[in-house]
């Protein structure tokens, strides 16, 4: 698999490597195919919606949804004003295993555990609160 002279170009501006690095990115095979499955990926928006939530401290309700675009950035303007940390970090795995599966040719909704919860155990474990989200990736919208 080879990419054009316009990608190479694209590719090394946006990460920043040197004629050297970007040598190393496309002697790995792996990183070839990820490119060629970009578009696909860029024209997603992945999506985490709370689908269970008691105490939690950031008043994080029900129907509340978080906003990522298809390489797994947060797109701030469409999210509420604060997210606790505590919950945004158990995304990422999701995340990973909807980017495997959208490179398998799987549809990422398929998958079969899309549920993660915050970090806090609520009060009935020593915690606050806890919430549940699921997640879903959608096309993105214009």
């Amino acid at each position: 698999m080879k990419i054009d002279d316009a990608t190479h170009k694209a590719i090394q501006e946006h990460l920043g490597y040197t004629d050297e690095e970007m040598a190393l990115f496309i002697e790995n095979h792996r990183n070839l195919y990820i490119i060629s499955k970009a578009g696909a990926l860029m024209g997603k928006t992945i999506v985490f919606e709370v689908v269970e939530s008691h105490g939690c401290n950031s008043q994080h309700k029900v129907g509340n949804k978080f906003y990522f675009d298809g390489a797994g950035n947060l797109i701030t303007k469409l999210n509420p004003g604060r997210i606790c940390c505590f919950a945004l970090g158990m995304t990422p795995g999701l995340i990973f295993a909807a980017h495997e599966l959208l490179y398998a040719g799987v549809d990422p909704n398929e998958m079969r555990f899309k549920r993660t919860g915050c970090f806090d155990t609520g009060v009935k474990c020593g915690g606050w609160g806890h919430i549940v989200m699921e997640i879903r990736v959608e096309d993105r919208k214009k």
